[in-house]
């Protein structure tokens, strides 16, 4: 496997992580999911960087775009580690 594969594998599998370890919050009508963020910081910013992820260099917990949901879930297909 090449590096730049094993780099996209490895932020697929962040990705993945970040998801499955997310929670809901709602805030009046708007519900959002986040997760903490402490995985690999150059995967962070290249999700980020593609829109999938979003949250402040000082927070502890990122926020998905409906994309990253999206790309989480069609993921964990791809790996089937979901039905």
């Amino acid at each position: 496997m090449t590096q730049e594969g094993r780099n996209q594998q490895i932020k697929d599998l962040t990705l993945i992580l970040l998801y499955l370890t997310s929670w809901e919050e709602a805030k009046n009508e708007l519900k959002t999911f986040r997760s903490w963020k402490g995985y690999n910081f150059n995967s962070l910013n290249e999700l980020e960087a593609q829109g999938l992820i979003s949250g402040s260099r000082k927070s502890k917990s990122v926020y998905f775009s409906d994309e990253g949901i999206n790309k989480a879930k069609k993921l964990l297909q791809k790996y089937r580690l979901e039905d």
